[in-house]
């Protein structure tokens, strides 16, 4: 029987393939250290639990986006350090100051503020063509006097092979970072990790592709999924021949059909983008999406299927598939998981 004061929502997360993936993206780099980003809460999955397994696995560089994520997740495990990617506004000063995380400076701005407080290590971000977050090459000269541990860029078209941006990133990135005094050079993202070693310079910083995402071809059959999303059956119903499903009324049952519903919708992350599209497992059957997902409830077609009441069901793991057939990218479907989850790493 179910317990009531648990959700009807099951979010498991695989710490032995997160390891999995994070070895092989390690090995891809080349000589480059791998590091993982653990930034909206480990995308989804939890951000501590992230940290603890792959410091197991010899990780030691963590980024998270902002200093409220970088109070919450703590004192890192010994040898391992922090960098908050977005930098250091006037109100992060108490936080950056407590030594317990480096910023990433990304202005000059961000710089001045940073030396007025008397400086110590931080990494930089250097903008090679995105015009996103970054120092420009012609003010690298503002970074004389600092500790900077890692210089790092940004790719913006990794993910689409041949992009002429690609490589003139990387080639830009090569020729300023030797104007900028920094113990180490990060490039490569989990795409950029698929372009092999000549991008990876001394440090990586995995995201999607530690979590489950295929960000390129050449990481197909390597990336194992990390989440298991279940959600469980609380309605079974007989919709005849010819009758609707859900609001809009956007499906008709061709024929005398066995609508099982499930609690699950799009306030918990599965989006309206798989209605009629998506689909879910019932033990080795795949039972598709019927009508629009709405914001608690989601309904599919279980006609010849041996389901019931209580059971639980299973979301579709395989990101890229979900990604094309929500036209989401595997980034949406995991940071934008919601809180009603039994959440479990085994």
């Amino acid at each position: 029987m179910s317990d009531p004061a648990l959700p009807a929502l099951r979010l498991t997360a695989d710490g032995d393939a997160l390891a999995a993936n994070w070895r092989w993206l390690r090995r891809q780099g080349g000589a480059a250290a791998c590091g993982a980003a653990v930034k909206a809460d480990g995308y989804g999955l939890g951000a501590r639990e992230a940290v603890a397994r792959l410091a197991r696995e010899g990780c030691r560089d963590f980024f998270v986006s902002s200093w409220a994520e970088a109070v919450k997740l703590g004192r890192m495990p010994e040898g391992a350090t922090l960098s908050v990617l977005h930098g250091v506004r006037e109100a992060d000063m108490a936080p950056a100051r407590a030594g317990f995380a480096r910023p990433v400076l990304n202005s000059p701005e961000q710089v001045a503020r940073w030396k007025a407080a008397g400086g110590g290590p931080c990494d930089v971000m250097i903008d090679t063509g995105m015009n996103r977050l970054g120092l420009g090459p012609d003010q690298i000269g503002l970074l004389d006097g600092l500790a900077i541990e890692t210089a790092m860029s940004h790719l913006a078209c990794a993910d689409e092979p041949g992009h002429p941006l690609n490589e003139a990133q990387r080639a830009r990135f090569a020729e300023v970072a030797t104007g900028v005094p920094a113990r180490r050079l990060s490039l490569a993202n989990s795409a950029g990790i698929c372009m092999g070693p000549d991008y990876g310079f001394d440090l990586t910083r995995p995201g999607l592709a530690l979590y489950g995402g295929v960000p390129r071809v050449e990481a197909e059959g390597h990336i194992r999924p990390v989440a298991l999303v279940e959600a469980e059956l609380i309605q079974l119903r007989t919709v005849p021949t010819g009758e609707t499903v859900g609001y809009g009324a956007t499906w008709t049952a061709p024929r005398d059909s066995r609508i099982a519903i499930l609690n699950i919708g799009y306030a918990d992350g599965y989006l309206r983008g798989f209605s009629n599209v998506g689909r879910v497992r019932a033990g080795d059957a795949w039972l598709p999406v019927v009508g629009r997902v709405s914001m608690d409830l989601l309904a599919v077609d279980a006609t010849g299927h041996d389901v019931g009441e209580g059971d639980w069901l299973a979301l579709d793991p395989d990101l890229p598939d979900a990604a094309r057939r929500s036209g989401l990218s595997q980034y949406e479907l995991l940071t934008g998981l919601g809180r009603r989850y039994q959440r479990r790493w085994t």
